[in-house]
């Protein structure tokens, strides 16, 4: 009976060995991205044996790749999946465990910012409303509004990727005088793509003022003698931010004697913390 267990336990490790190396026998390379127009290369080195190439088996979106496998170097050709600009790609790549192979170009995956804005405008009130056409990936719609002398990011909203007609809509704040806003987007290769700028006016908004100009504990915002609530930003005299936000009054008293610049409603002012 112990020999009939000990030749049992080792045919049972023999069968446990044998399928953790049958199961282990591969590795699965994935990556997935959106078809923008272009084939993907994929360099294919030999396999640990040197008899045959790394990648045993390739599939795009659960489809096998016929042709090519069995050289150094292989093209995905993506016209063959029937696919149209902006489809969903999902490519499997398995290879050997002794070998990887490399995707030499796979940044063709990602989307690109290819859309035309058909329409904008906004609102008195902010409500801004622009419609597109021609995109051919997600990405998201940055909006931007002109205050300070500079493009101010105030919100995103995210793009549909359809190369159909799109409607968006994005609630801006306005702030006193002419407010100008622009909807932009940055593909991967970094470069920013921005609308045409919209200009609107909401006259029920107040022009506000700072005081003091020279501050002990805190800034307060008005129009006459009322308080009135605006957007801010200060800075010391290294162009650091100290404080941000929306209020009708900024608490100073814990920021260092000296020099500063605060941004609000759509002016740059200097004031001096004592």
């Amino acid at each position: 009976m112990p020999d009939f267990i000990m030749q049992l336990k080792n045919k049972i490790l023999f069968l446990l060995v044998f399928l953790g190396g049958s199961f282990a026998a591969h590795a699965d390379l994935s990556l997935e991205g959106h078809y923008q127009g272009k084939n993907l290369y994929v360099q294919n080195p030999e396999d640990e044996d040197g008899f045959g190439f790394c990648v045993t088996k390739a599939t795009v979106n659960g489809d096998p790749i016929v042709d090519g496998l069995q050289s150094s170097a292989f093209e995905i050709d993506f016209s063959q999946f029937g696919l149209k600009i902006g489809d969903p790609v999902f490519i499997v790549l398995e290879h050997g465990l002794g070998c990887k192979p490399k995707v030499l170009n796979q940044e063709v995956l990602l989307p690109k910012s290819t859309f035309e804005v058909e329409s904008i405008s906004c609102t008195p009130d902010g409500k801004l409303v622009w419609t597109t056409t021609g995109e051919s990936g997600k990405l998201p719609f940055v909006i931007e509004q002109y205050r300070w002398n500079k493009w101010v990011v105030i919100g995103e909203v995210d793009g549909t990727g359809d190369a159909t007609t799109n409607e968006y809509t994005f609630n801006v704040s306005p702030h006193s005088g002419e407010n100008k806003v622009r909807v932009v987007q940055t593909d991967h290769t970094g470069k920013k793509r921005p609308s045409d700028a919209v200009s609107f006016t909401n006259t029920s908004i107040l022009e506000p003022e700072v005081n003091p100009k020279k501050v002990s504990k805190s800034i307060t915002f008005t129009s006459g003698n009322t308080p009135i609530e605006t957007k801010y930003e200060i800075y010391d005299a290294y162009g650091n931010i100290v404080k941000k936000g929306v209020g009708s009054e900024v608490d100073c008293s814990n920021l260092k004697k000296g020099a500063y610049y605060i941004n609000y409603d759509n002016k740059n002012e200097k004031f001096i913390k004592t």
